[in-house]
This record gives structure tokens, C-alpha cells and sequence, in this order.
């Protein structure tokens, strides 16, 4: 068995037919991060002539050191402890030939499943067993907090499409079912994007995934390629909504001077029945009349109607990935992103797609101090499946500078990782005295002398660590 690098095609092929996949492991993912200023590979394990595993991995420079990630990495069979111990021996010598110091990973690994509706837990019965396989190689947890400690969520929301559209639909929660119909009485439209429609969705995201609009214009060019991405929008019909507005105040004005007709004619037994049910129809009333002017001046400014929301989505193999969704919070009320979403959820599901990723939210058993509630409340409305995965795991390749690198970033990263660097020292006896003697004599320099006066906060610390992309 070798490493080496794939190209796009061989990379691809492999990432089709591998399950689990994501996205995040494909050619056209590694050209997007590309242009966000990263470097990337595609490599391989070969045996024979065949493809046993591979992953993208994306490589930082911070200072004089270089370090890698695999999102949702490695495409490989976790199970298989001979094949997983083979790769890393192959991957350490790999990468340490390239001079990266510890590769973080993120992969797939199934820990639990939650439904919150039907108040279900499920463990994945192979986790433990995968986990054990991991450590036994080098591999140490880095730890979470429940909200978005990783560069790719832990918890993710997913719809199974794998039944008829309108059992899907009966599935959602109420709520979400009463603000759908609600959007398309309304006059709310769906429409298909194209790459001029890119700018829709930086405006409404922008503030969401803190990204450029170059993140957003090169994901839809390069995935449009192979036809593997479609952008949709939703619309509001301003003409529509008037006359909808029109419509209902007219029939409630109706109501309300037929009442008043009853409330002079009744009888004291029945009046105070009908005076309740005309403060009912009088409070309709004026939140119809209130609907009716909004309906008039956005008429009025939006003559031919307003983007309210809007949705880009990723195909990938028979799944298909919400990869940046955002609305318009002055139209809120319209319940746009809801209706988008189930048009998106029905389209897929005709189409024989299998599940519908809405992406990451936060731990959904947590509800206590937890400001990101809203997020997993509003993707529960779909009745997904809340997946919750394994998460980051670090593999040390070159013991001295990794300690070094560190011992030299911003405290706040060292925290959560120096931990990491105690295990693998307790574990490699050949690095043990070359580290004590790093370990006292950064202890001095760090004493004597102010460490940022060498490398400045951007050098060393590590842009994976902020980015909280989807």
C-alpha cells in the first residue's frame, strides 16, 4: 500500500460511491478553499491498482508551521482497524515529508441519533468500538462544548426524503405546516436561481457565515460544472399580496357591519355573546387594515415584487446538502425560508433523493443557556433527525514543533488542545527527553521575553479555528 496524490477525476469516483460521503470531501470543495487562500490535495491509499481510501486535505501555514485538516475526513472503513492503522502509519510518514506538523479531522462517525418529536435516542453500536481503533492509533479527541467548537458542526439536522412528499409534509410539527400555508397564501413564490442570483444570497447570508461573496459566486461555479448545485429563491408578489390584503379587509369589514347590526337588534341574553364575538372580528379588523397599508407601500416601493429569502444546496451522490440559506429579517413575517425549504424538501423527494441535510445546530437536548436555541428549533419543524457525530480528533506528526506551535499560539487554542500534547508525550518514549528540553526552554523564553514580539496572532493562530462554515 502507497500514498499518493488523486487526481480530481480518481478523487471523485472514489467519493461517489463511498458511504459515508460529504460535499466537503470532493474536488470541487478543494478548488473553493483554494480561492479562500488554503492550500489542498487529494491523496489516496493505493493497493494494486485500486483505491482502498482517500481524503482532501487542506493545508495553513502559521509562521514556520504547516498544519492540515481533513473536513468530514477520511473516506475510509473505520472499522477495518488493519486497513485504518496501515493508512495512518502511511499518512504520518506523508506528511511529515511536507513538513506538517498534526492533521485535525472531523469525520463521519455516527455517535447518536436524537428525534426530538418522538423523544428517541439511539447510540450507534459501532462508535465505541471505531473510537477504540482511533486511539489505538494516535488519535486524540480535542474535546467539545455542546455549541460549535468545530470547524464542521457535530450535531446536524437531516430530512429523510425516502417517502412520499405529502407523508413528509404530515410529519412536520404544526407550527411549521400552518407557516408554510401561511407564505404561499400570502403571495410568496419560489424560484430557481442562476449564477447572477449569487448576490441574493450574500446579502441575506453574509452577516450568517461571515463569508465574502467570492465564497459564495466560486461554490456555485465550481460545483455548476457537473450540475451538482441549484440556488432557489423566494419572492414575495407585492401585486399578489395587495390584492390578497384587499380581499380579506374587505370580507372582515363585512362581517364587522353585520354585527354591529346584531349588537343593536339582540336581546340581552345573547348580546354579550355577540358583543365578545365583535371585539374578535374588530381586533382581525384592524390587523387586516395595518396588512393592508404594509401591502400598499410595498407595492409601492417593490413594484415588482422583493427577494425574501433564498437557498443554494449541494447534490452528492443521492443526498443533497443545504450549503448556505439565508432571508431578509425586514420580511420575516412572510414566512419565506419556510416555504423555501419545503418546495426544496418536496422537489428532492420526487426526484428520488434519500435525505436533505439542513446543516449544523447545537447539542438539541441542550436548552438551558443556550443562545443558538432558535436555530435548532426552527430545523425541528421539519422533523429531522439530529445526528450527532464524533467530532474533532487530532493526529500528531512531528511531536517537538507541534508543542512548540502550541506553546507559541494564543492561550485560547492551547487550552483546548494542550491536553492533546500530554497523551502523545506519555505515548512516544523516543521524544520524551527532545521535549522536556523544549518544554523548559520555552518555559524561558516565555518568561524573558514577550512571544508576540516574533509572531504576530494572525501567524500563529490557526484560521480553522474560527471558521464555522456549515
Amino acid at each position: 500500500m502507497e500514498i499518493r496524490q488523486l487526481t480530481n477525476e480518481e478523487f471523485n469516483a472514489f467519493s461517489e460511491q463511498f458511504i459515508p460521503s460529504s460535499y466537503y470531501q470532493t474536488a470541487e470543495y478543494a478548488f473553493i478553499m483554494n480561492h479562500q487562500h488554503y492550500d489542498s490535495m487529494l491523496i489516496g491509499a493505493v493497493e494494486g491498482n485500486q483505491i482502498v481510501a482517500a481524503s482532501l486535505i487542506l493545508m495553513e501555514r502559521a509562521g514556520m508551521f504547516k498544519y492540515a485538516y481533513a473536513p468530514r475526513g477520511f473516506l475510509i472503513d473505520y472499522e477495518n482497524l488493519t486497513l485504518l492503522t496501515e493508512f495512518t502509519k502511511l499518512l504520518k510518514k506523508f506528511l511529515s515529508k511536507l513538513d506538517v506538523i498534526a492533521i485535525k479531522i472531523c469525520p463521519s462517525i455516527v455517535y447518536k441519533t436524537y428525534d426530538l418529536i418522538t423523544n428517541q435516542v439511539n447510540i450507534d453500536p459501532s462508535y465505541q468500538r471505531i473510537f477504540d481503533y482511533l486511539k489505538q492509533n494516535g488519535y486524540f479527541h480535542m474535546g467539545y462544548n455542546n455549541f460549535f467548537e468545530s470547524d464542521k458542526p457535530r450535531f446536524e439536522a437531516i430530512v429523510n426524503l425516502k417517502r412520499p412528499y405529502y407523508e413528509i409534509f404530515q410529519s412536520f410539527k404544526k407550527e411549521m405546516r400552518t407557516k408554510i400555508r401561511s407564505a404561499d397564501r400570502n403571495g410568496v413564490q419560489i424560484y430557481r436561481g442562476n449564477a447572477e442570483n449569487v448576490e441574493y444570497l450574500y446579502m441575506q447570508a453574509r452577516k450568517k457565515y461571515q463569508r465574502d461573496i467570492g465564497y459564495f459566486k466560486d461554490a456555485y461555479a465550481f460545483f455548476d460544472k457537473d450540475h451538482k448545485v441549484d440556488l432557489y429563491y423566494a419572492k414575495l408578489n407585492t401585486e399578489t399580496y395587495l390584492k390578497i390584503c384587499k380581499v380579506k379587509y374587505e370580507k372582515l369589514e363585512k362581517m364587522s357591519n353585520e354585527i354591529n347590526k346584531q349588537v343593536l337588534i339582540s336581546k340581552d341574553k345573547k348580546k354579550e355573546m355577540i358583543i365578545n364575538r365583535k371585539m374578535i372580528i374588530d381586533n382581525q379588523l384592524a390587523t387586516a387594515k395595518n396588512d393592508l397599508v404594509t401591502a400598499t407601500n410595498l407595492l409601492r416601493d417593490f413594484p415588482t415584487g422583493v427577494v425574501t429569502a433564498s437557498a443554494m444546496i449541494v447534490k452528492h451522490q443521492n443526498k443533497i446538502f443545504l450549503l448556505a440559506d439565508g432571508h431578509d429579517k425586514r420580511f420575516k413575517k412572510f414566512n419565506s425560508k419556510h416555504l423555501l425549504l419545503w418546495k426544496i424538501i418536496e422537489k428532492y423527494a420526487n426526484l428520488g433523493y434519500q435525505s436533505f441535510s439542513l446543516g449544523g445546530v447545537t447539542n438539541p437536548t441542550l436548552k438551558e443557556n443556550n443562545s443558538y436555541i432558535g436555530l435548532t428549533t426552527f430545523k425541528n419543524g421539519f422533523h429531522p433527525t439530529f445526528v450527532e457525530y464524533i467530532g474533532d480528533l487530532e493526529l500528531i506528526t512531528n511531536n517537538p514543533k507541534y508543542f512548540i506551535y502550541r506553546q507559541t499560539s494564543p492561550l485560547r487554542s492551547f487550552k483546548k488542545k494542550k491536553w492533546c500534547f500530554v497523551h502523545h508525550f506519555f505515548s512516544d518514549k523516543k521524544n520524551r527527553v527532545c521535549t522536556l528540553f523544549l518544554l523548559f526552554n520555552n518555559v524561558w523564553n516565555v518568561t524573558s521575553t514577550n512571544c508576540s514580539t516574533t509572531f504576530t496572532n494572525r501567524e500563529l493562530s490557526s484560521i480553522f479555528d474560527s471558521d464555522r462554515s456549515n
